[in-house]
């Protein structure tokens, strides 16, 4: 009987909502990698060097200092970000670093030494000239846990503004101004994951499913730990009606967050489905039904479907029934009075 059942011949298809639903703009922010940076200048006149080289620019001295407010005298590791993009590295002489920048705007600096937590501080640079910034290091009680793995993804305050606004607006739903923040978010820092990851769920939320698919795929790249991100591109391969490619990103995004959210779930069903998947798309519409707590009972018609597909015609009625007597007043009701009578007509169930 599977013959009579697949897409050409189902007792309807199922007529929900895309894939991007009800989708929620959770965020995730991520640790990423160290970076491999190349450094091939050190010490306290670095800056002064390079500035004489480029004969331009503005020059960032860091000052580390311990506890007791003097110079650092052991070496520590300090890096300079722009967003996320990596401005260089300097191992400290005496305490000092120096930077030669010849861009203006937002700076983050990271520093790390053996025994101490890392510190992260932001700096401006405007066009008043150089700036300066002091960072200290302090060990914690108990001879100092170990540091941050230094080099991670960081966002600078005028970029991480702009992103915290984009969210909001889009938990909101102002999509006007989420694009707003966003695409300015994108500008400071085009290739950080959460402001990708932000971007490809606007995208989404503005049916543009081929720019959703283009960055949450970049996102991924970046940061292969993103649950989130892998789920949101597997949702933009869903309503492309690429269920071929959808699967892989919505199982990764499962494996890397069992507890992920009911709509990755249901997107994994209707993709199951669609490749004829069916005991695969059973288990997983029933697992999304349940933990979707009433939020989307439409879910239950691809149960049906799914539980028509592998021949338990009577637990599909009983599931149609079901969302008919709770949720007669749904659009989808409709569709599923229509799939119960060719049921019943079909000779598949007992007529009632």
């Amino acid at each position: 009987m599977r013959g009579s059942h697949r897409r050409s011949q189902a007792p309807g298809q199922i007529r929900t909502k895309r894939c991007v639903g009800r989708i929620i703009a959770g965020f995730l922010l991520s640790v990423l990698p160290s970076l491999a940076l190349t450094t091939s200048l050190f010490g306290q006149d670095v800056g002064s060097q390079e500035k004489e080289f480029l004969g331009n620019g503005s020059v960032i001295t860091v000052t580390v200092h311990d506890a007791s407010g003097e110079p650092f005298s052991s070496s520590a590791v300090v890096k300079l970000f722009r967003g996320i993009v990596p401005s260089g590295q300097r191992d400290t002489s005496r305490g000092v670093a120096e930077f030669v920048v010849t861009g203006l705007g937002e700076f983050t600096v990271v520093v790390a030494a053996p025994g101490y937590p890392e510190v992260q501080k932001d700096v401006s640079v405007d066009n008043t000239g150089d700036a300066r910034v002091d960072v200290y290091l302090r060990r914690t009680s108990g001879g100092g846990s170990p540091a941050k793995v230094p080099g991670r993804f960081v966002l600078a305050p005028k970029a991480k503004e702009a992103l915290d606004m984009g969210l909001r607006a889009l938990r909101e739903n102002k999509l006007g101004e989420a694009e707003k923040y966003v695409g300015e978010a994108m500008r400071l820092a085009p290739g950080n994951p959460e402001v990708l990851y932000a971007q490809g769920i606007l995208s989404l939320r503005q049916h543009d499913w081929g720019k959703a698919q283009t960055v949450l795929e970049k996102a991924t790249q970046i940061d292969p730990n993103s649950a989130p991100a892998f789920s949101a591109l597997g949702l933009a391969l869903c309503d492309q009606g690429n269920y071929d490619a959808a699967i892989a990103p919505l199982r990764k995004s499962l494996e890397l967050d069992p507890a992920g959210a009911w709509e990755t779930r249901w997107a994994l069903a209707k993709s199951y489905y669609q490749r004829e998947q069916y005991p695969e798309a059973l288990n997983m519409s029933q697992e999304a039904l349940a933990r979707s707590n009433g939020n989307a009972p439409a879910i239950a018609l691809l149960v049906a479907q799914s539980l028509t597909a592998v021949g338990r015609y009577e637990d599909a009625a009983e599931v149609l029934r079901g969302f008919l007597r709770d949720h007669a007043n749904q659009q989808e009701a409709t569709t599923a009075r229509r799939w119960l009578e060719q049921l019943t007509a079909s000779g598949k169930i007992r007529s009632n």
